[in-house]
């Protein structure tokens, strides 16, 4: 492998992982010396300040991570300062709905719907504004209660959960079947796996 193909491989590590990286894990990596992952980095962090880029390889505490150069920083700030729009993802939609309609209630209530942890679905619509925390349910552990926001309102276009659509009750035992049914699929696939 080339230095070039190294210094790529380098900076889509670098890239991705996001964190600080160590000479050593890079060395490991490309299955090169350490000392040689080091001069290659080098060559980099030269590189990006010699054509001034708008990012660069810092070192930090012996690691190496990738950020923005300080001249990139006013621009940065005005994009964060932008409103920021937010996509709902199915799994986001499911924890969404069964928050709206079952308020308040519990992550472990949530996981037993949904049947799978729901701790990413709950903390990403809390950070999307949609769910808030309403208080702790008075049991063992004190749980957390979350319910839905105003922002959650506004969102959907109406003025309070009781305007919620109401299920039917034939799609909710046609629901149910369907649930039961893909459960026991999964079971006969675990048995059979095992």
């Amino acid at each position: 492998m080339e230095d070039k193909e190294k210094k790529q491989a380098i900076e889509g590590i670098l890239f991705a992982m996001g964190d600080s990286v160590s000479a050593d894990q890079l060395a490991k990596a490309l299955e090169i010396p350490e000392k040689d992952a080091e001069r290659l980095v080098t060559e980099l962090q030269r590189t990006y300040e010699e054509q001034d880029r708008g990012i660069r390889i810092r070192n930090v505490n012996g690691a190496y991570q990738m950020s923005t150069s300080k001249e990139v920083y006013p621009y940065l700030i005005r994009l964060a300062k932008q409103p920021r729009k937010y996509a709902l993802t199915e799994v986001l939609l499911e924890t969404l709905s069964i928050i709206a309609y079952k308020q308040p209630v519990t992550k472990a209530e949530i996981e037993k719907i949904r049947g799978v942890s729901s701790d990413h679905a709950v903390n990403k619509l809390v950070e999307y504004g949609l769910v808030q925390e309403l208080g702790r349910l008075d049991a063992p552990g004190r749980p957390i209660l979350f319910g839905t926001t105003d922002d959650f309102l506004r969102a959907f276009g109406i003025s309070s959960v009781e305007e919620l659509p109401v299920v039917d009750p034939a799609r909710v035992e046609e629901f149910t079947a369907e649930a039961e049914e893909e459960a026991r699929e999964v079971l006969k696939e675990e048995k059979n796996g095992q």
